[in-house]
């Protein structure tokens, strides 16, 4: 009889459980991925005015250097998923998470107050840089310890779908970001935006990450975690075991990811700032198609989890790289167009790829590196797989058009990236899908 009641109570406490931890890594990855967005959108829109100006008088080194800050961070990521990772394996997915996000709140709300060029000089641009690093460190951290207590809480047939909700903290962390934007320049208008207004989202940051820790605060620990934690010979020196005896499968699970990335930046970052900047379309319009693409980015990122499922995960990223592979190209060719409707068009077919090739990456990081050095093994991946792929895509987009004068080049070069990823996915052990975590 103790037994049955033990089992009903385990049952009846398992799905609210479930739903708090899903509620606090999806509102965490949010808020985190919103800090990081507004920056992205501000080295398009705002930055190489403010901190860059001095740079040239057209504007045009200015702003290949605005896009360069926005990668410099992506070099800091590794360090920070490599210290991130060490802690999380020894001590905890928990305590990281929370370190993670009050660090990057906090370099994100300072830069909300900081002073520009015209006031404080050279001083300003370094400033900034030092703040986006301090973002990258944080962004380094945070993702493998979000993926990781989701998928470590789900049942062996959810991963896919479990892991899919902090995923969707990216694309929901941008529509949140373009939102906000988009009602700030409606309100101030876009002169007042862009002279003081586009620091009230920096500022906003210290709110939403009080939300953030109050919501993770209330999760308990990754259960696997807890098997391992009284194991030393398991949690001893995770970063040196994954460099030592898995660099190969960090290297391919880099790759895995690079194709996405660098499709997803060009999205969050150089896509808006073109149509509003080059194809001169209004820049409230341009901030709306970017969050309606962000919003069908979510859907089909948590709808590429239940597929995962049910399909496999390597089978569900192929089929997104295809279709990245296959819309570059048109997607360029509507762009151009020079339309809004078009435009938010564009970015719409871009998300079904992207989604379908990010969604299932949580379950299957997991499922490629071994508990006790878990958290280390996809926080590097994942920061290395930015650097190869979304860390300078917007400095390469910007170069490659002012070379060719066309939008085609930039399409290639996303259609090798979505190449190379798939190739990586095709060198990847399927046996390894739903193996024990």
């Amino acid at each position: 009889m103790e037994t049955t009641v033990s089992a009903a109570e385990t049952r009846s406490t398992r799905i609210p459980d479930q739903r708090r931890i899903l509620g606090a890594t999806l509102v965490g990855s949010t808020i985190e991925w919103y800090d990081f967005f507004i920056y992205a959108q501000a080295a398009g829109l705002i930055f190489a005015d403010q901190f860059f100006k001095p740079l040239g008088r057209d504007g045009t080194l200015a702003q290949i250097v605005s896009w360069a800050t926005l990668g410099i961070s992506f070099l800091f990521r590794p360090l920070g998923a490599a210290i991130a990772g060490h802690l999380g394996d020894r001590y905890g997915r928990k305590m990281v998470l929370a370190g993670t996000l009050i660090l990057m709140g906090l370099a994100t709300a300072l830069i909300g107050v900081l002073p520009t060029y015209a006031t404080i000089g050279a001083a300003a641009p370094v400033l900034l840089i030092l703040l986006r690093i301090l973002q990258g460190f944080s962004a380094g951290g945070e993702w493998g310890g979000a993926a990781l207590l989701a998928v470590e809480h789900a049942p062996a047939r959810r991963r896919g779908v479990f892991g899919a909700y902090p995923q969707i903290g990216v694309p929901l962390g941008l529509a949140v970001a373009t939102t906000v934007l988009l009602a700030l320049s409606a309100i101030f208008g876009q002169s007042a935006y862009q002279d003081w207004g586009w620091r009230i989202p920096f500022l906003l940051s210290f709110v939403l990450v009080a939300v953030g820790l109050v919501v993770r605060s209330r999760v308990a620990e990754s259960p696997v975690f807890e098997e391992i934690r009284h194991r030393a010979s398991e949690s001893s020196a995770p970063l040196g075991v994954l460099l030592k005896g898995h660099s190969p499968v960090v290297l391919r699970a880099a790759l895995i990811f690079a194709g996405n990335n660098a499709a997803g930046y060009m999205l969050i970052a150089f896509m808006g700032s073109y149509a509003a900047k080059t194809l001169k379309l209004p820049q409230t319009q341009v901030y709306a198609a970017v969050a309606i693409g962000a919003v069908i980015w979510t859907a089909v990122t948590l709808w590429s989890g239940y597929l995962s499922d049910r399909f496999g995960r390597i089978n569900t990223f192929l089929v997104g790289y295809g279709l990245l592979f296959v819309t570059a190209w048109p997607a360029w060719i509507l762009i151009d167009k020079a339309d809004i409707t078009l435009f938010a068009f564009a970015l719409a077919i871009l998300t079904l790829g992207l989604g379908l090739s990010y969604g299932p990456q949580p379950a299957l990081y997991a499922e490629m590196f071994p508990r006790r050095i878990r958290y280390s093994g996809l926080s590097v991946s994942y920061a290395l797989g930015s650097i190869l792929g979304g860390a300078f895509a917007p400095m390469i987009a910007q170069l490659l058009l002012n070379k060719t004068h066309g939008t085609w080049s930039i399409a290639i070069y996303l259609m090798v990236m979505s190449a190379v990823s798939a190739a990586a996915l095709l060198a990847t052990p399927r046996s390894i899908e739903r193996s024990a975590l």
